[in-house]
């Protein structure tokens, strides 16, 4: 293993260790660099890319990674293969509209505030936190129209994904804007420093058992 993007890597890592202290993380070759993804504890692949090289596809501990390049270790920590159990989408997406860091950090900022405002009324209870979260994280937070015009909903979730893994950048800096990408049953959000991706829920066709091919 060889990366010498390391404090990029590191902001990556840290991260992602903060939000699940037992997270794996999947490193696999992309050109001349290193795309290190890693999933979140709502159910969003994040990916970043950094300089470097590692041979073939490997999955380590996340947490046991950043140790390792926090001494300039060239070597991997043991792999983990087993422990990534989740698809990624293809290697590139269409981009289908442009959205300001700016507007997606005013969506998180206050999707959080108002997951505080909720819990700290006295919603104390485990079960009921759990619900007004994944509640929030389920909201549409934008609608984006396709060249087709097919709608593509961007839900919290994702917005919350770039917000929490630092892909949009310091706050009182105005980056470029972030990209809305398809990839198939793919939706992503495309920011400065990093990508999110939420796999869409399928439609699935409900049969009575009476007509099922095998009823």
């Amino acid at each position: 293993m060889s990366l010498s993007g390391i404090p990029d890597a590191g902001a990556f890592l840290a991260r992602l260790v903060r939000l699940d202290r037992g997270a794996p993380v999947r490193l696999r070759p992309s050109g001349p660099r290193v795309a290190l993804w890693g999933h979140l504890p709502w159910d969003v692949l994040v990916t970043r890319e950094v300089d470097g090289a590692v041979e073939g596809d490997v999955t380590v501990s996340a947490a046991e990674l950043l140790a390792t390049l926090s001494v300039s270790s060239p070597e991997l920590p043991p792999r983990r293969d087993a422990d990534w159990r989740w698809p990624l989408p293809a290697p590139s997406g269409a981009v289908v509209e442009h959205v300001a860091v700016s507007e997606l950090s005013r969506l998180a900022v206050a999707a959080a505030g108002t997951l505080r405002e909720v819990t700290g009324g006295g919603l104390g209870r485990a079960v009921g936190q759990r619900a007004v979260r994944d509640a929030l994280l389920d909201h549409v937070a934008l609608v984006v129209t396709t060249a087709d015009g097919d709608s593509v909903e961007i839900p919290q979730r994702l917005v919350q994904a770039v917000s929490r893994m630092g892909f949009l950048g310091p706050a009182d800096v105005e980056g470029p804007d972030a990209r809305v990408l398809v990839s198939g049953r793919w939706v992503g959000l495309s920011a400065p420093y990093g990508v999110a991706w939420l796999q869409r829920v399928k439609n699935l066709a409900v049969m009575p058992i009476s007509t099922h091919p095998k009823g």
